[in-house]
């Protein structure tokens, strides 16, 4: 069998960039949000809630939306790259996706909310729709999967009286497992993340809309990398300041009205769950235009005044992969209760703090670590498995290093 060659085009590092940023994003949500376990016993201090705040308004939901939009710019890449060679990608990309599942599924195991699993079966979806050459049928098909056409469904039927429309979500009843506050044991917490949190975390994305919300953001991340717009950066510099202009817009009218436009949804007793889906559906809009406002937004500085220091996000950006995994490798047991259980003693504001110095941690290793291997370990093992060869090159060449 011969050797994988390494991929020698140039990067798109912007994209990794993006990604990097994304990622710093998910982990800075992540740590005041104490891995899930802020839910047991949610701050009360005016400071600490502020810090919270902030954080989430900010990146939570952005963050995983954004990665779910760098996700479908990678698959046409890949796609495209295999395609000009004359190679039909699609077999090995199923396979790259069973392989990306199975990392998220023994993940999972360790922290419930793993998002990989997710991806890959999400990403299954993206392959039929590689074959449609036409960008406005795709973009257009991306746009109605971001208007949430189920949680409408289930809105409209909720009005008109249906039962099963105004039951409570599945995932409304979820609770933080006791194994993860108090149980002090590392198998029990695995037991609990394979039978409890597994399917609460289907259920949630399912019930939340963020299913949709994925394969919509895939799309559109799909028609981007079609029309160059990380490879070319150049033709669409006033797309980019005109696009983030109008997200922001977008984003500070939801912000501000979200109350109101939520209130035009009629609401009783006995007919609770139209407001609710509404108010489901407005928050996954608010966090469409705010996401993209910080995509827009950071692709303008990384492109113009900001470039010397937003490319410092690039080597992360190259191995999310390797980095999303170990964050929880090493904070989970901070806050569980088989580690050091900080989860109802460590404040908001140290956290983040804490996060903060964590991830430029993470990107000091990554620009370490590219300075002698050609890929991340995980990005590797990846791309072996993918191949089902060892024979890929993993240790950068002396001379180009």
């Amino acid at each position: 069998m011969t050797a994988v060659k390494p991929d020698f085009v140039p990067r798109m590092e912007g994209l990794d960039a993006l990604r990097g940023f994304a990622l710093m994003g998910l982990f800075l949500v992540h740590m005041p949000e104490l891995y899930e376990l802020y839910w047991a016993h949610q701050a009360t201090d005016p400071t600490q809630l502020l810090w919270h705040d902030i954080i989430f308004t900010i990146f939570a939901g952005k963050a995983f939306a954004l990665l779910a939009l760098c996700f479908g710019v990678s698959f046409f890449v890949i796609m495209d790259r295999s395609a000009k060679r004359g190679i039909d990608f699609t077999g090995r990309f199923i396979w790259r996706l069973v392989l990306l599942g199975l990392i998220g599924i023994v993940h999972g195991l360790w922290y419930r909310g793993d998002v990989l699993e997710v991806l890959a079966v999400m990403g299954l979806f993206l392959i039929p729709f590689y074959r449609v050459k036409s960008n406005t049928v795709v973009t257009a098909l991306g746009i109605v999967f971001l208007c949430q056409p189920l949680l409408i469904f289930q809105m409209v039927s909720a009005l008109q009286g249906a039962g099963w429309a105004n039951q409570k979500p599945a995932s409304w009843g979820g609770t933080i497992p006791e194994a993860y506050l108090t149980g002090k044991s590392l198998i029990e917490t695995i037991r609990m993340n394979w039978v409890d949190g597994h399917p609460f975390k289907w259920l949630f994305m399912l019930e939340a809309g963020r299913l949709s919300q994925i394969l919509g953001l895939s799309l559109i991340g799909m028609v981007l990398g079609r029309v160059g717009f990380f490879s070319q950066p150049e033709r669409f510099a006033k797309i980019r300041v005109v696009g983030w202009a109008i997200a922001g817009v977008v984003a500070l009218g939801l912000y501000l009205g979200k109350s109101k436009l939520v209130a035009l949804v009629p609401t009783s007793e006995a007919m609770f769950m139209p407001r609710s889906l509404w108010d489901t559906i407005v928050s996954s809009w608010f966090d469409l235009s705010l996401m993209a406002t910080l995509a827009l937004g950071f692709l303008s500085l990384y492109y113009g005044a900001g470039h010397r220091v937003l490319r410092l996000l690039a080597p992360a950006g190259r191995m999310t992969l390797t980095l999303y995994v170990l964050q929880s490798i090493i904070f989970v047991p901070v806050f569980y209760s088989f580690g050091l259980g900080l989860h109802a003693t460590m404040q908001q504001s140290t956290a983040v703090l804490i996060g903060i110095a964590a991830f430029a941690v993470q990107v000091a290793a990554a620009h370490l670590w590219f300075r002698y291997f050609l890929y991340g370990p995980l990005e590797w093992l990846w791309r072996a498995g993918t191949y089902l060869t060892v024979k890929v090159p993993f240790i950068r060449p002396r001379a180009s290093a």
